[in-house]
Parts: structure tokens; sequence; C-alpha cells
């Protein structure tokens, strides 16, 4: 092993230009680190072992169920379900169909754990509903878009399961209930937002609350809700691994999506299956393009020459802080979340738990980094989602969601410098 500058130089800067010349993120990845090995005179043979390597784990595995699970309750008639529970909580506040966007956002993130399938799934029914209602279309893309981050946090999240793999050995109970309390400060922050907007630009309030009516909405949706209990609890409980659970929960929401609601026929559901391989195609070549991405890293010790450099900058604990943050919001806005998780954890891991910062804290640091990434342009998927959905441009959706990125980055902060925000529910559980 040795530090080599001409092979880190073709390593990253091959990789950049790729970016820059839109290549696949996997190709960009897979592309560099065979330039840089070849440089190096290591066997390429060493290509194909770092990538079964990658994906030869057992918690990976959760990955491809989860993936499964989220497809099947979006397209099972969960949305209406989850949105009608909402209405019946917070409907009756000053923007109330605001508030209901943002609450669906977080139960609908505890089933798919996906930004991008609440975005798409909600905002085809929020959006519409809330202009209708007198919403301005931007602000109600901007609500839409900016909630969906809370399905990152709020468990079962896939992109959880593949930090713990990337960051190595990681609990996976331990991030799930880690990501609650920060899901529940974030949604909390949207809502207070959205309410200081909608008392200025007088938007309506919804019906007043019923007990009576909230108990219906409960009894239609426990369905859906019990497959976050049988995911989280099953792992937090020692029942079962998040494996085994996210298998498990792929049987259950099929039951759901099929029998319970009846939303899903056998043609739509081999239609859902072909769109889960899609994903979990992209995925998981990520996944092994970016185990020989680390193993170039880690051989030319790029974490250590990384983590030297931004510590003899300084050496308070805030400003490096405050610089992770900032590096992983430069690279939400040039990569997707799982090629920044796969290829950032190697080398900043070392240097967050340099300074103090626990695994289980840095694991939701970097999610809620990453979903942030997810609404900035040029590469904000959710952006672009939001826009197709709504109809509204790019340019619109930014401005108005800039309030609410100002709650985001309040809570970031709130998580970056307050460990129990993440630790909290973690050590009640014994983690």
């Amino acid at each position: 092993m040795t530090t080599n500058p001409v092979a880190i130089a073709i390593l990253i800067g091959s990789f950049l230009i790729m970016i820059l010349l839109r290549f696949h993120i996997a190709f960009a990845v897979g592309i560099a680190s065979t330039m840089c090995l070849l440089y190096l005179g290591i066997p390429l043979n060493t290509v194909c072992q770092q990538m079964v390597k990658g994906l030869n784990s057992f918690s990976l595995m959760a990955v491809p169920f989860f993936i499964t699970m989220g497809c099947l309750m979006g397209s099972g008639g969960i949305s209406e379900k989850l949105i009608g529970l909402a209405n019946s909580l917070v409907g009756w506040m000053h923007g109330g169909l605001a508030m209901v966007n943002i609450v669906a956002s977080y139960f609908f993130g505890g089933i798919s754990g996906s930004a991008t399938a609440d975005t798409a799934s909600i905002g085809k029914l929020m959006i519409p509903l809330m202009v209708d209602a007198g919403y301005d279309d931007d602000f109600s893309t901007a609500v839409t878009i900016t909630s969906s981050v809370e399905g990152l946090l709020v468990p079962p999240s896939h992109n959880m399961v593949i930090y713990a793999t990337a960051a190595g050995g990681v609990s996976v109970g331990a991030l799930f209930m880690a990501g609650y309390l920060p899901g529940a400060l974030l949604a909390g922050s949207l809502m207070i937002g959205s309410y200081i907007i909608s008392k200025k630009r007088h938007y309506p309030k919804g019906d007043k609350f019923s007990f009576k009516v909230f108990i219906d909405q409960l009894k239609i949706s426990v369905w859906a809700l019990l497959a976050i209990l049988i995911v989280v609890v099953g792992v937090v409980c020692g029942v079962f691994t998040a494996t085994e659970s996210a298998a498990i929960a792929v049987i259950y929401s099929l039951f759901v999506s099929m029998v319970i609601y009846k939303a899903l026929n056998w043609k739509q559901l081999w239609q859902v299956l072909g769109e889960c391989i899609d994903t979990l195609a992209i995925v998981l070549i990520l996944c092994g393009t970016s185990s020989i991405f680390g193993y170039c890293l880690t051989y030319l010790h790029v974490p250590d020459l990384a983590a030297t450099a931004i510590t003899s900058l300084t050496s308070n604990k805030i400003i490096l802080t405050l610089l992770i943050n900032l590096i992983l919001l430069v690279l939400g806005c040039i990569m997707d979340m799982a090629p920044i998780i796969l290829i950032a954890t190697p080398i900043l891991f070392p240097l967050a738990t340099s300074i103090g910062i626990g695994p289980i804290q840095f694991g939701i640091m970097m999610i809620l980094n990453c979903g942030i990434g997810l609404l900035t342009p040029p590469v904000g998927t959710c952006l672009f989602i939001g826009s197709a959905v709504s109809g509204v441009s790019i340019e619109r959706i930014v401005k108005a969601a800039l309030p609410f990125y100002a709650c985001m980055l309040v809570v970031l902060m709130m998580v970056s410098f307050i460990p129990q925000v993440s630790l909290l529910i973690p050590h009640l559980f014994g983690y």
C-alpha cells in the first residue's frame, strides 16, 4: 500500500470529468477505478474480486426487499389512505393541506423509505388538491419535495442499510431508531414554515378536528402502518434481522395491496416488480463499482490524506463539523444519494469519528445532507420529479422552497451539534 499522487489524480480527476460529461455514475466510478488500477499495475481480476466482495454482504440483502416493499406499498393504494389519516390529524390548521402533505410524507416515508417515491406518489395527489383549494402551485410543489426527505430518515430506509454496509459494522437497528426523532423535527420545522407562510398568504383552513373521523381513518390505515411495526419492532426487539424483517414485510405488503386494499391485480403486480428490478439493478451496480472505488481510495490512503488536509486547516470541532456538512451538501448538488453514501463514507467517516461524531450520528447527518441534495440543482432528483408532476418550472420551485431549505438546515445543525437528537431513542432501546 502506498500514496501515489498521480494515481490519486487519475482516480479523482477522471471520475469528476466523467460526472461533468454526464456519464452514468456507475460507469464513472467503475471506469475511474479501472484506470487507476491499470496505472498502478494491479491485476484487473481485482475489479471482479472487489465487486463480488462489495455485494457479498448479509446486511445488503435487505436492500432488494426494502425496495420491493416500497414499490408494492407505493402502488397499492397506500398514499390515499395515509393522506386521509394525515388530514384527520392536522387538516384543521391554517394551511391545513400543506400540513397534511408534510404529515402524510412522514407516514408514507415509513413505508416506502424513498424520497423520490414519496414525491411522485404524494405529489400526484396533493399538488392538484392544494392548487384547487387556492394554494400557489410553486408553494404546493415546494412543500411536497421538501417533506419527502422525511422518508429517508423514518425507517425502514434502504439508504440506511447502504450506509451501515459502507461504514462497516454499524447496527441497522440503531440507525432505524435514530431516524425517528430527526424525522419528526424535520416535519415540525417544515410545518412551522408552512404555517407562517400560510398565515401571511391567507391560505384556507380545513374542517374542524373530529376524533371520530380520526379513528375511522386510523382503522383504514392501520394495515399500512403495521408494515412499519413488522420491520422496526422485529429488528429492535431482536426477533429477526433487518434482512429477515424486510423479506417478511414484502410478503405482508403484497397481501395488503392485493387482498386488503385490492389496489393491485396480477397484471399490475408484474409491472411493479419490473420497476423494482430497474431500481435494484442501479443500486447493486453502484454498490459493486463503489466497492472498487473504495478499494482504490484505501490502497492510496486517500481517507487519511483527506483527514490530514482538513484538520490541517483547523482543529476547531465546530468548523470541522461544518466543513463535513458543506462537503456533503456540495456533493449532493452533483451526485445522487447512494453514490455519495458509498463513496464519501470511507473518506469522511474516519474524520467524523476523530472529532467525536459517532457512527450513528454521522449516518443521520449523511442521510439528511444527501436528502437536501435531492432538492438542489443541477442533479436534484426530487426537484425534477416535483417539476414533472406539477408542471412548475425548476426556477420557481427553488425560489418557493428557499424558506423550507432554511428549515431543513436548522434541523441539520441540530443533528450535527446535538448528539442526543440522533442517539436518544437508540439509547432508550439499549443501543
